[in-house]
């Protein structure tokens, strides 16, 4: 498949495994429809993603979509705001931003030019973060949704992440890896709490966690690789 032919066995593998776990518990726990959807286009994006392909945008769009359903559903408005009114309309800016930097490749190539985030950078971006998180902590807390605090970290941290990934910064991923254990938990406390049959959520907020660390070594050797071809 032209698709899958810059694939390393590793990324193959990862999707193989994943999806196959997602179909099993579809059948087996009746998960819902939207479910399977939302975390087979998620996984799809963020393999892409740490490919370096603008292709990831396109899967991001379905996934935004349907995540935001479900977790309005389990009540964590901060997750159905963040995926609605955030991440939906920022898929089409990342298309926009990542094919006014692409960078010329083969067909084992990356799509886009990546950067690295400055001591300073880093300052200015966990201030943000902790700051960010009270004051949405506070909001959630009002409207009266479930795991607030939890909820308002992982979507501060998402919402930086996204604008780092947007920026093409390295260091996205490890704010990634941050918001898919925080995730992790926020799913695994409302599935408890609230009974439900996602199980799918799980698999892929887990699937995400294995992502992030490999786009992370990934990101780096690329764009290690990057600035060697240009000197």
């Amino acid at each position: 498949m032209a698709f899958l032919r810059d694939w390393t066995r590793f990324e193959k593998l990862w999707l193989l495994v994943f999806t196959l776990i997602n179909i099993y518990l579809f059948f087996a726990w009746s998960d819902s429809l939207v479910g399977l959807i939302a975390s087979i286009s998620g996984m799809l994006c963020v393999v892409l993603v740490a490919k370096g392909k603008i292709s990831n945008y396109y899967f991001g769009i379905v996934q935004t979509v349907t995540y935001a359903y479900i977790a309005y559903g389990y009540g964590l408005y901060g997750e159905a705001m963040l995926n609605a009114l955030f991440y939906f309309p920022v898929q089409f800016i990342g298309i926009y931003l990542w094919n006014q930097n692409k960078t010329v490749h083969d067909v084992k190539g990356e799509d886009v030019l990546i950067k690295r985030l400055s001591k300073s950078g880093w300052c200015y971006t966990i201030i943000s973060v902790i700051l960010l998180t009270v004051a949405y902590g506070s909001f959630l807390e009002f409207l009266g949704g479930n795991n607030v605090w939890n909820d308002s970290a992982t979507n501060v941290l998402s919402v930086t992440a996204q604008i780092l990934m947007l920026k093409r910064f390295v260091e996205q991923w490890l704010l990634w890896i941050s918001v898919n254990i925080l995730s992790i938990l926020l799913w695994v406390s409302a599935l408890i709490s609230q009974g439900g049959n996602d199980f799918s959520m799980l698999v892929m907020w887990s699937a995400f966690l294995v992502n992030s660390i490999y786009g992370y070594f990934n990101w780096r050797k690329l764009q290690i690789k990057q600035s060697q071809e240009a000197t």
